[in-house]
């Protein structure tokens, strides 16, 4: 570009949020669409934005963008949005697509040089991992001031003058926190809890005599049962009670889950109490719910790259020794039973 972009190029955009953004974002929370829930990286401005009005830095994950233009509501600034390929802020600094090659570039197209006067950036907290603010600041001239952890936290940020609070600084991965994220996770595994439900089903025929689709139909509904429980056991209860659960390792606290919840089902009388299928069904279960609340651990604050790794290499072997043990196990009662 030989000059300076006309605000009137700039794309305007509302802070109030439609209907179709209430809706998406209820859809991505639930995993649909969430790959391709994203909007064009550029420069945008919102209500009558001036050379002095801040410069805010996204993502141009949808749900990033959403929140941050809603928190503007009432203001005028500008938001420059990075190609991040439709990852949000947290996700994409540790990927590298929110970082300095891509927020430098993004300065230079729009020569924000000539159009901004005060030549400063608010990045976002929880892209910091990403962002070296000296060369950002070497290369272009603007300075990076990181912002608060929550977009709501934007306005005392402003009013403070730029300066965050030990609380603005916190991440905070309360129990709503959790509860908003276990729809994402249910989800993506949906699936492969029908599968299984459909395999344990059609084993359930098996038996001494032979197979028999009949004792599949009597037999098959407590298979589901245990599988469902499993699944909710590390998909949902394990990370609501993340931090009450003992241990560090999530995968071992999903274990734990489904060990109690498997517990209360023999106190209801819902297991089936042939030796071999009790303690059967108790591996698949640890099996299942040990994945599965291993698998919170990309959605949580808790944990590192290096521990997740680490947790990876010693529990996916357990993981799999249980189910194949339990597999095993369930096949000999029902051939015994």
């Amino acid at each position: 570009m030989n000059s300076k972009i006309p605000f009137k190029d700039i794309p305007e955009i509302s802070a109030s949020w439609s209907l179709r953004d209430y809706a998406g974002t209820i859809m991505v929370r639930s995993a649909l669409g969430r790959n391709i829930y994203s909007v064009n990286p550029g420069l945008y401005q919102i209500g009558n934005p001036h050379t002095k009005s801040e410069v805010f830095v996204s993502a141009n994950y949808k749900l990033s963008f959403d929140v941050l233009r809603k928190s503007l509501k009432g203001l005028d600034a500008w938001i420059l949005v990075l190609d991040t390929k439709g990852v949000n802020v947290w996700c994409a600094a540790g990927k590298g697509t929110f970082g300095t090659k891509e927020l430098i570039r993004q300065i230079r197209a729009y020569q924000l040089e000539q159009l901004i006067e005060t030549k400063r950036l608010i990045v976002p907290q929880l892209g910091a991992p990403g962002v070296s603010a000296h060369e950002v600041k070497k290369e272009t001239g603007f300075k990076v001031f990181f912002g608060p952890v929550r977009a709501a936290d934007i306005r005392p940020f402003l009013d403070s003058g730029l300066k965050a609070t030990e609380e603005m600084r916190s991440v905070k991965f309360g129990i709503v926190d959790r509860l908003i994220l276990t729809p994402v996770e249910i989800s993506n595994s949906l699936v492969y809890l029908i599968l299984v439900i459909i395999f344990f089903f059609l084993l359930s025929g098996l038996s001494k005599t032979g197979y028999s689709f009949q004792n599949a139909i009597n037999n098959g509904i407590l298979p589901g049962i245990y599988i469902v429980t499993a699944y909710l056991s590390g998909a949902f209860l394990t990370p609501i009670l993340l931090p009450w659960l003992p241990s560090r390792y999530f995968a071992l606290k999903g274990m734990i889950t489904s060990i109690v919840i498997y517990t209360g089902l023999i106190i209801t009388g819902i297991i089936d109490f042939h030796l071999f299928s009790l303690i059967g069904w108790l591996f698949i279960s640890m099996g299942i719910a040990s994945f599965l609340a291993m698998n919170f651990t990309g959605a949580s604050t808790y944990t590192s790259l290096s521990g997740v790794k680490k947790e990876m290499r010693i529990f996916v072997p357990v993981q799999i020794l249980l189910s194949i043990s339990g597999f095993v196990l369930v096949i000999i009662s029902n051939i015994w039973a």
